[in-house]
């Protein structure tokens, strides 16, 4: 007699057990992960299970569960040696140091094949603003192949086959516009130890309006990606920073795409605060991967010099190329195809708060990121003064009614306060 498949109804009695508070075994997560990945369970039980996760949280346990589950359950892409990379927990807009980096860390002669995300709650995700340039959805075979040719790739994680029931609960989080912190934990050491990651760097913001919005949450949640680096023989270095504003000027893949380009090409009118971060991150990992393969160099020297000297622009050209783009790309050859407005101050002053959920709601309005050129691009930082009627912001879209609806939106959420 054949036996009966319990695999559905034992990953209920899961979300069940979880719902109420008890702790669960590998073998449950195991199974709860194979049904979510492989599509055998509802959206409706899946929302059940972030949900419950959202309120209490894992113990340490489930959470290397959870991650070495989402990893067994997929696709993964073996690199030998020192293989770099790095995340960042997010919630600020215009900030993409990845793109920078990893170039950086390509020049400098580690491997860092970065799987990148699609915008969740943002105006734009990695994947997004690498787009404008390059292909990002590849097959785990395309993409040892262009890692292998260039050192490095940026692509699309998703739809890779990696973890693929964080993708599922991604698609779901994207849908509540919410992200526990367990989670996000869970998420990014999934795809790290899927891709054969052992010299990670984490970026955690920290703001009123970033996701992690007090110090001692993020050295929490720097705790746990430590631990469970140890689990998963991971070296992670982590940069807590507190962040007020975007530390690029564009929002949105086009803009965002135009500053990366800028610093790459060390552009007189890039966003320095955008270089700085990159070159600080890409320092810290670099001192991670110089010291276990015993090269005596300083991170964030070579960064800064391989930025300067132009290697990180060659390799990002190789990097674009080997994804299907233009090596020869240029902040001079790319062309934002929307519509534009200019939005003049309404006040003199000096500028004390850059309001990042209002950020967020604008560049979405104006169409980002489906309108890869919608978005907009900020003229004025914290700690600037300001003169009435001084241009302080440019609004971007290929419509022209969202470019009015933005207009109107922007009377009741501004951007910027402004004190005399």
């Amino acid at each position: 007699m054949m036996q009966k498949d319990t695999s559905h109804l034992d990953a209920v009695k899961t979300i069940q057990k979880k719902l109420v508070g008890k702790k669960l075994s590998y073998g449950e997560i195991y199974n709860l992960m194979d049904e979510i990945a492989h599509d055998r369970l509802s959206d409706v039980l899946t929302t059940y299970f972030v949900a419950s996760s959202f309120t209490d949280g894992f113990t340490f346990n489930e959470l290397y569960y959870l991650t070495k589950a989402m990893v067994e359950t997929g696709v993964k892409l073996d690199f030998k040696g020192i293989v770099a990379d790095k995340h960042s927990t997010g919630g600020v807009a215009g900030t993409r140091t990845t793109m920078i980096l990893v170039p950086l860390v390509a020049a400098a002669g580690f491997l860092i094949p970065k799987t990148s995300s699609r915008a969740i709650t943002s105006p734009a995700g990695t994947a997004d603003v690498m787009e404008v340039l390059a292909k990002v959805a590849f097959t785990p075979d395309q993409i040892k192949r262009i890692v292998e040719k260039t050192g490095g790739c940026i692509v699309w994680g998703g739809k890779l086959g990696i973890a693929p029931a964080d993708d599922v609960i991604i698609d779901i989080e994207e849908e509540l516009s919410f992200e526990s912190f367990d989670k996000v934990i869970v998420s990014i050491m999934a795809k790290k130890v899927a891709v054969s990651t052992n010299h990670l760097v984490l970026d955690i913001p920290v703001g009123s309006t970033m996701k992690i919005r007090h110090k001692e949450d993020a050295e929490k949640v720097e705790n746990k990606f430590r631990a469970l680096g140890k689990k998963f023989d991971m070296n992670v270095v982590v940069d807590i920073n507190q962040s007020n504003e975007p530390a690029g000027s564009g929002v949105g893949p086009f803009l965002e795409a135009y500053d990366v380009l800028s610093v790459l090409e060390q552009k007189k009118n890039r966003p320095i605060a955008l270089e700085e971060k990159a070159i600080r991150l890409t320092g810290k990992l670099l001192d991670i991967c110089y010291k276990d393969a015993k090269i005596n160099k300083k991170g964030a020297e070579e960064a800064r010099k391989l930025l300067g000297n132009g290697a990180a622009l060659k390799k990002f050209g190789e990097i674009v190329a080997a994804q299907g783009g233009d090596k020869d790309v240029s902040v001079e050859t790319l062309k934002n195809e929307a519509h534009k407005k200019v939005i003049d101050s309404h006040k003199k002053g000096k500028i004390t708060k850059v309001n990042n959920y209002n950020l967020n709601t604008l560049a979405k309005i104006l169409g980002a990121p489906e309108d890869v050129y919608g978005g907009l691009t900020m003229g004025k930082k914290v700690g600037e003064n300001v003169e009435k009627n001084e241009p302080v912001l440019s609004l971007y879209s290929k419509s022209t009614h969202r470019l009015e609806e933005a207009m109107v939106t922007l009377e009741s959420f501004p951007i910027y306060e402004i004190e005399n």
